[in-house]
């Protein structure tokens, strides 16, 4: 799982590499999870990984997993909901990301550094039984995860995403592309409140919290230009082989939930990702959700449950 590229970057004490202040993460709203920490990672030694971890820990798993510009703080609508059913919830944020530590240089972001460090954290805390509770990036990354980890996953929920195939973009995705790419330090919570009326002044500045300045957003801004859109691209083979897998091979349960107002991952592709997911019933279809469809997530984490009967 060694994500290290001997000739562009090394995983190791010495990476440069920006820690966000802990006071920027005091008293936010509807989020009173203790922060839980793991430096260890084989390949990413010195690096720190922030993840929330609550429940039990015999209990089935909600691994939950957000996108870009997110952090574990996306799902803290749906976290009280899973642990209400018994079980255990982690959500850890990608390296780049919220209290997890942020390599400075760009090019230290890659498709297989951020889904390495994935398969090391379900390793490191040895997940079974997972539900995978996917979005965005989460989604990239996370439908992946069966092709390392087959007989530890049980269940998907899956939110606005897609399988990173190589696919022609759309040119709504090449615009948010050269815009993030171009826009070193461009507002995240305004960028997040845009597609979310609903939230408030705090929960916005808590979206900004992880990123005080713009050598903070490394993260940020290069995850847009990962997205395999080339067949070329690194990510393509493994997604190809996650699909079949979702394809042919999965046999657990399922549940899709659409928010039909996303400009860029909604109904559309999302039909075409719900044609991919063996047994999936019918979507849960919210007009009014945008891209962050974790916002609107309780009800989309009590329809899971309901669904599956707990």
């Amino acid at each position: 799982l060694n994500p290290c590229r001997t000739d562009r970057y090394r995983c190791s004490m010495t990476t440069q590499k920006l820690r966000t202040d802990d006071a920027r993460f005091e008293s936010l709203p509807d989020w009173p999870y203790q922060p839980r920490y793991i430096d260890n990672l084989p390949g990413y030694e010195g690096l720190r990984m922030h993840y929330v971890d609550e429940g039990p820990r015999d209990a089935p798993v909600f691994l939950c997993l957000h996108g870009q510009p997110t952090w574990g703080y996306l799902y803290r609508r749906m976290i009280p909901v899973f642990l209400d059913s018994g079980a255990r919830v982690v959500a850890p944020d990608f390296y780049g990301f919220g209290r997890s530590d942020k390599p400075v240089a760009d090019d230290a972001y890659t498709w297989d550094f951020h889904r390495n460090s994935l398969l090391g954290l379900i390793a490191a805390l040895d997940l079974t039984n997972i539900t995978l509770v996917v979005q965005d990036w989460g989604g990239l990354l996370g439908l992946t995860v069966p092709v390392a980890f087959a007989d530890r996953v049980s269940r998907l929920l899956i939110m606005n995403t897609g399988f990173g195939v190589g696919s022609k973009p759309s040119q709504g995705f090449i615009q948010w592309r050269d815009f993030v790419k171009n826009t070193p330090d461009f507002d995240v919570g305004r960028l997040i409140a845009n597609g979310t009326p609903h939230l408030t002044a705090d929960e916005i500045a808590a979206y900004d919290a992880p990123f005080p300045g713009p050598d903070h957003k490394a993260g940020v801004r290069t995850f847009p230009s990962l997205v395999p859109t080339d067949r070329e691209m690194d990510g393509v083979a493994v997604s190809r082989q996650a699909m079949q897998w979702w394809r042919e091979e999965f046999d657990g349960q399922s549940f899709m939930a659409i928010g039909m107002a996303d400009p860029v991952l909604g109904a559309p592709v999302m039909e075409r990702v719900h044609a991919v997911i063996r047994g999936c019933p019918e979507p849960m279809r919210i007009p009014d959700a945008g891209h962050f469809v974790q916002e609107w997530g309780g009800p989309v984490a009590a329809a899971a449950l309901e669904t599956w009967g707990g």
